[in-house]
């Protein structure tokens, strides 16, 4: 097996293989050219999203300054935005659904490196996917670790670093990030709030 094979795989991988070196150098480019195009040139910047993403769905916006590991990895739904600073560490597969809104200063990491000291020091890691739903909307400086599901219909609170599966039709929050309550629950007023202090 090559060490791609074995990154797609979910196996323990070297990153500093010669092909995937090749491929990060290829996507890193293509990060910087677009991100020095002229803000309002749409076309282009098109352009060179369909050189870099997998597949990306109508209407898809990512501010610059916008970073990834490989590209090829990342799908987005119809509808998508992302503000400034995204980052996405693309060794496994990142899907979005569609309607996907992401503040500024986001971070979606498949890259993981083993507890052992050994292992990490030889430069093996591994990579799990992450997958969005539709309808989702990820508040400014928000973490998604390796592995995360995040289910349809859901508003993740910025500053949350979301480490495991959250379910649709929630709000979460925190670190680390856990369902607040259902979208459609009421929020408690204050008067409810100095109740059940009581």
């Amino acid at each position: 097996m090559t060490e791609k094979e074995k990154q797609q795989a979910g196996e323990l991988y070297l990153s500093a293989d010669s092909e995937l070196t090749a491929e990060r150098v290829k996507a890193k480019k293509l990060c910087a050219e677009y991100n020095a195009i002229e803000y309002n040139d749409y076309q282009k910047k098109e352009r060179l999203l369909d050189r870099l993403l997998a597949l990306r769905g109508e209407n898809t916006i990512i501010e610059p300054n916008f970073f990834c590991d490989y590209g090829y990895n990342i799908i987005t739904g119809d509808n998508f935005y992302a503000n400034h600073n995204l980052v996405i560490l693309d060794c496994a597969e990142v899907t979005f659904g569609k309607n996907v809104f992401i503040g500024p200063n986001c971070g979606f990491y498949t890259a993981a490196h083993p507890i052992d000291a050994e292992q990490r020091n030889s430069g093996l890691e591994y990579a799990k996917p992450i997958k969005v739903g539709s309808d989702v909307w990820i508040g400014g400086n928000v973490c998604v670790m390796p592995g995360v599901t995040i289910g349809d219909n859901v508003v993740i609170g910025g500053g949350s670093v979301v480490t495991a599966d959250i379910p649709s039709g929630t709000v979460a929050a925190g670190n680390p990030c856990k369902v607040i309550r259902k979208i459609g629950e009421d929020k408690p007023s204050e008067a409810q709030k100095s109740d059940n202090k009581k």
